[in-house]
């Protein structure tokens, strides 16, 4: 098992805890609220006493929504991967325990414990939600709070598991870019470099073959998880009620579905959000947006959808990730039954397909023997550290292509961008094209193809490259491959189910004289974003069809009630 945290001890016991970015924001990520503004709550929870020594929250365990402090001080502790606590905060009268965590239910991150004895106002997680709406400006503050305290946890890696395993192992990405694009706090131990590791493979009889292994908070030990497990573990998901039914289900937590479920939840709509992997598509492994409106000097994208998923669950949008849609077809009763890969079902009045594209795999020779640790198809911080003053290749010649560039040109000492074409101006953004050329570290090599891809137990070695004009091939010593090739419509699942595609697979949508804008050949099903046949492939494109669909929603499900 798990060591479980040892007892709390006093707050000058502890050392210090290290800084992070959000510790200059103190007072809004621990705000105090005047006597007037506990007044305000009391319509929202239940008073609650404990002694000293009770927990309010215990890492691993079901959180029970925001407890606000009328009287007494609450300890919140974060802890290590040996289980050694370190005091986060002291909240004394008109502070609150709770953090993201909170609007939904989902598993505590932190230990919060009574030092004296305590008063508090438990304010339940839809309770919650509703005083966000309902009090806007006490709302934004407290929901500031809350983003706040989630972005101290990740930096600080605590309260989530614990990876252990080398950090470029092909499972140990994967775990790690899972937990990273679902803004789950973690953190990975490296045998090679850390102690700990060690220490923790002994004491639970780890084989070498077995890593990497994962230490869940509640104590279970899981060895190479698959993400769905992994997620369960955490608590991430939870079993979908069958005999629910939802106005609308959608498919897909992309810009345009977040949107959806966005507006639709704020106009009162009951909304399910079903995605295979995690929020934000592929908007969301974007370094920076530097072309979205209202964003000026840029923004990530996992920042953006992070915002994005924040807002839908602040409305109470339901979050099924990660839940991959295995079926769509008619319900006997009405409507439509959405069926997923676990056997589990859906039962929804109507069905939003956002559910984007796969990423587009290069025909290349010896891509499948180093593909799950050496190629990548989104450039993050987990890449540019694995890459770190390394030469790099990239394949790729788009928008996602040119913010994948900057990014890593920032990261690595050469950049080596492969172009198919003559050139990048038919398909990338001017402000990128110039952004590229300054760079003295990216070197575009264009009209060429990737034709072989050389590793050795798993890991690339060498890429070579062939002129398209020439026929001169190139080959160069490179360990890592990045590609932003396209991708195909995420549509498969559609077989069978009446929903007419186009030649590629992307989903048909038209306003004919018996269809909707957006809806598809199935009356109550729609499709938006990059699913759709002819959609405009920008974020802000995805992000108004998600807007508009819902006031096409609306007209549908009163009709269909009338």
């Amino acid at each position: 098992m798990f060591p479980r945290l040892p007892a709390a001890r006093p707050a000058d016991a502890l050392s210090k805890p290290a800084p992070t970015s959000s510790d200059t924001r103190d007072p809004q990520r621990f705000p105090t609220l005047s006597a007037a503004e506990l007044d305000r709550l009391r319509g929202f929870g239940t008073v609650q006493d404990f002694a000293a020594g009770e927990a309010l929250e215990r890492v691993g365990e079901p959180g029970h929504g925001l407890a606000v402090i009328f009287s007494g001080e609450v300890e919140v502790f974060g802890s290590d991967e040996l289980g050694e606590r370190t005091l986060i905060v002291t909240h004394r009268a008109g502070g609150f325990v709770g953090e993201l965590a909170q609007l939904s239910g989902r598993p505590a991150l932190v230990d919060a414990l009574a030092a004296t004895p305590v008063s508090a106002l438990i304010i339940p997680p839809e309770r919650l939600r509703a005083l966000l709406v309902a009090e806007a400006e006490l709302g934004e503050r407290i929901m500031r709070a809350l983003i706040l305290r989630r972005v101290g946890l990740l930096e600080r890696g605590s309260g989530g598991p614990v990876i252990v395993g080398r950090g470029d192992d092909a499972d140990v990405l994967r775990l790690e870019g899972f937990l990273t694009r679902n803004g789950h706090p973690h953190r990975r131990l490296d045998p090679a470099e850390d102690a700990d590791a060690n220490g923790l493979i002994a004491r639970f009889g780890v084989a070498a073959d077995d890593l990497p292994i994962v230490l869940c908070p509640d104590g279970s030990l899981m060895r190479n998880p698959p993400e769905a497990q992994l997620a369960r573990c955490l608590g991430l998901v939870a079993p979908i009620d069958p005999n629910r039914l939802y106005d609308v289900a959608v498919v897909g937590a992309g810009p345009a579905g977040l949107a959806t479920a966005v507006y639709a939840a704020s106009e009162g709509l009951s909304v399910l959000v079903l995605d295979c992997r995690a929020f934000g598509g592929q908007a969301g492994a974007s370094a920076r947006i530097e072309n979205y409106l209202g964003f000026p000097t840029g923004i990530s994208g996992l920042a953006l959808m992070a915002r994005a998923y924040n807002q839908a669950q602040k409305f109470g949008v339901e979050m099924a990730i990660p839940d991959e849609v295995a079926s769509l077809s008619p319900h006997p009763d009405g409507g439509y039954a959405v069926a997923l890969s676990n056997a589990e079902q859906v039962r929804t009045r109507a069905v939003v397909i956002a559910a984007g594209a796969r990423y587009r795999r290069l025909d290349a020779v010896g891509l499948e023997a180093c593909e799950a640790a050496s190629v990548h198809y989104w450039a993050s911080p987990l890449e540019g550290r694995l890459c770190a003053g390394q030469e790099v290749a990239l394949v790729g010649a788009g928008n996602s292509a040119g913010q994948a560039v900057v990014y890593l040109a920032s990261q690595v000492r050469k950049v080596w961008m492969l172009v198919r074409g003559p050139g990048l101006e038919a398909s990338m953004s001017r402000y990128l094209i110039d952004r590229i050329r300054s760079l003295p570290n990216v070197e575009l090599v264009t009209g060429v193809e990737v034709r072989e891809l050389k590793s050795r137990n798993g890991q690339l070695e060498a890429i070579r490259w062939r002129d398209r004009r020439s026929g001169v091939e190139t080959e160069r010593a490179l360990r890592h491959l990045f590609l932003f090739v396209g991708a195909d419509p995420h549509t498969d699942w559609l077989t069978g189910s009446g929903v007419a595609l186009d030649a590629k697979g992307f989903v048909l949508t038209g306003d004919t004289a018996d269809r909707r804008p957006l809806e598809t050949s199935l009356p109550g099903v729609f499709a938006i974003g990059d699913v759709r046949a002819g959609s405009v492939k920008r974020v802000a494109a995805a992000v108004g069809e998600g807007a508009q669909v819902v006031a096409i929603l609306h007209s549908h499900l009163a009709n269909a009630s009338a």
